[in-house]
């Protein structure tokens, strides 16, 4: 019997790590290593008092993948705490983008128009061009950038995916 091949699953999971040199690259050397993908990575300090940072990382992997990222990530030294905020529960997760847009006439008018409907804010204006700045779901980025293509999208820059747990849930050391 032929055995079926296992779906693959995005996920998004939160790190918490000391804030250190050179935590960062142990932690991508540990996906680069072992060759999975890495679809997002935003890292900041969180906790400035307890020099603490929040990698938070989107993947795709098979579950048992997923499983073996999350706990090869618990073992790593400087790893305080891992959550895997798909499995958790709804997190909310958002991006940001800027996007720069050229056009003149016709194609300037709807992209304003454009614009207006996703609630991006012009952030910069010329007479041959805008940059947006657009938040929200990666689905909603993506659709604008789309519809931004054919009126004339000229250079794209995204923050990758913010998340954090809903409800009163936390990351704790």
């Amino acid at each position: 019997m032929l055995k079926t091949p296992e779906a693959m699953e995005r996920h998004t999971i939160s790190v918490l790590v000391d804030n250190e040199p050179g935590v960062l690259a142990r932690v991508i050397g540990l996906f680069s290593g072992r060759g999975y993908n890495i679809d997002s990575l935003t890292v900041t300090e969180t906790e400035q008092e307890s020099h603490l940072s929040r990698i938070t990382i989107v993947t795709t992997g098979t579950p048992m993948v997923i499983e073996q990222i999350k706990a090869q990530l618990e073992r790593l030294v400087p790893v305080h705490s891992v959550a895997d905020l798909t499995v958790s529960g709804h997190a909310v997760e958002r991006e940001l983008a800027l996007v720069k847009v050229a056009g003149k006439g016709d194609k300037r008018v709807e992209a304003l128009r454009l614009a207006d409907a996703f609630r991006a804010q012009i952030v910069d204006a010329t007479t041959e061009s805008f940059v947006f700045e657009i938040t929200g779901k990666s689905s909603k980025i993506d659709q604008f950038i789309t519809l931004m293509q054919p009126l004339g999208l000229m250079e794209v820059s995204r923050t990758g995916i913010a998340a954090i747990s809903r409800g009163a849930e936390t990351m704790r050391v």
